[in-house]
C-alpha cells in the first residue's frame, strides 16, 4: 500500500514536469506573500515605500514529494529624486526536479505625482536582467528513457526584460505587468531539454478598509496568465490588528477568461487554500509565514507548502503614504 502511495506521488510530479517539457515552456515561481513586495511581479513597484527596503523569501512546495518546487529570492529597492524615481535589484533561484533557474534583474520606475502631496502616484517600470536555465539529466530517472535522453547538464544564459505600470494612493492600488519579454526569443535550438520561458501577465488590485481605529481589512486579487497553462486567480483578504499583526489568507483557483482548447478539458479549477500570518515586532521589521494546503488533484499526496518571508526597511525619508507597509 505504501509503495503504491509513493508511486502515485511520483507519477503526479512526473506528469507536471512532462507537461512543461512537452510545450517547452517555463512557469514563473508561485508565491503566496507577493503582496508584501510587488517588485517580484511588477518593476513599476520599485520605490513605492520611498525608503530603502530589503525583502527575502523561501518557499518549499508540495512537501513530501521528491523533486517538488523550491524557490528563494532577495530584493532591495529604494527611491530617488524626491520619490519620483524608483530603483530595485532582485535575484532569484527556482528548482523543480532536475530543472534549475537562476535570475537577476535591475528595475527602474518613473513615478508621476497625481496630487500635490505625492500620496497618489502612477508609476511606469522597466526591468532588465539575465536568466540561467539548466537541466540536470542525471536526475531524470525513467523506466522508459528516450533514445537521446539527456545524461549530463544543459545550461543556457539568456537576457530578459519586463514592463509594468502601477497606481497607488492612500486607499487603493492596481498594477499590470508582463515578464519574460526577451528570454522567450533565446536560441534554444541546441538546448531541447531546457524549458523555454513564456511571457506571464500579472494584474493586481487591492484596497485598505478601516473597520475600527485598530482593525483594518485589506482585500486584494492577483490574476496571472501565461497563454500556455490555466489562468490563475488569487483572492486574498487580511485583517490588520493594531498595525502589528496581519491575519488572513488566500484561495487560489483556475479561471477561464478565453478559450484554451489545447488544455485538457477535465482540469480541476481548484488549486490551494492559503493561511498566512505577518508580524511586525518593530515598526520597520516584518516576519511572515504562509501555509498552502492543496485542495485540487494533489490533495492528500503532499504535506502542503511552506513559505517564509522577511522584510526590513530603513527610514531614509518620511514616507508620504498612510503607512508604507499596507501595500
Amino acid at each position: 500500500m505504501e509503495k503504491h502511495y509513493n508511486m502515485r506521488r511520483i507519477l503526479i510530479l512526473s506528469t507536471l514536469m512532462l507537461c512543461a517539457r512537452l510545450v517547452y515552456a517555463q512557469q514563473d515561481a508561485q508565491q503566496s506573500q507577493y503582496m508584501f513586495n510587488g517588485i517580484y511581479i511588477n518593476p513599476a513597484y520599485a520605490g513605492y515605500k520611498e525608503n530603502l527596503n530589503l525583502h527575502s523569501y523561501y518557499r518549499t512546495q508540495w512537501t513530501g514529494i521528491n523533486g517538488a518546487p523550491k524557490s528563494m529570492s532577495l530584493a532591495v529597492d529604494a527611491s530617488a529624486n524626491d520619490g519620483n524615481v524608483g530603483l530595485a535589484m532582485q535575484i532569484s533561484s527556482d528548482k523543480l526536479g532536475a530543472q534549475t533557474n537562476l535570475s537577476a534583474y535591475a528595475n527602474y520606475a518613473y513615478r508621476l505625482r497625481l496630487n500635490a502631496d505625492g500620496t497618489s502616484r502612477l508609476a511606469f517600470g522597466l526591468g532588465v536582467g539575465v536568466m540561467q536555465l539548466s537541466m540536470d539529466g542525471s536526475l531524470l530517472s525513467t523506466n522508459d528513457p528516450e533514445p537521446n535522453q539527456l545524461t549530463g547538464v544543459q545550461s543556457l544564459i539568456v537576457p530578459d526584460g519586463r514592463l509594468g505600470i502601477y497606481f497607488a494612493n492612500k486607499a487603493v492600488y492596481a498594477g499590470l505587468s508582463v515578464d519574460n519579454l526577451i528570454a522567450q526569443y533565446g536560441n534554444f535550438k541546441n538546448f531541447n531539454y531546457v524549458a523555454q520561458p513564456k511571457p506571464h501577465i500579472y494584474l493586481t488590485a487591492g484596497m485598505l478598509l478601516p473597520l475600527t481605529e485598530d482593525i483594518k481589512l485589506k482585500p486584494s486579487v492577483l490574476l496571472k496568465d501565461d497563454r500556455g497553462g490555466p489562468t490563475s486567480l488569487d483572492a486574498n483578504a487580511f485583517f490588520i490588528l493594531g498595525d502589528k499583526i496581519w491575519l488572513g489568507g488566500s484561495y487560489r483557483m483556475g479561471v477561464k477568461l478565453y478559450n484554451k482548447n489545447y488544455l485538457q478539458s477535465d482540469l480541476s479549477n481548484s488549486n490551494s487554500a492559503v493561511a498566512a500570518i505577518e508580524l511586525f515586532p518593530v515598526e520597520n521589521l516584518r516576519v511572515g509565514y504562509a501555509y498552502d494546503l492543496s485542495v485540487g488533484p494533489l490533495q492528500g499526496y503532499s504535506g502542503g507548502t511552506h513559505e517564509i518571508s522577511i522584510g526590513y526597511y530603513f527610514k531614509t525619508r518620511k514616507s508620504r503614504m498612510l503607512t508604507p507597509r499596507y501595500f
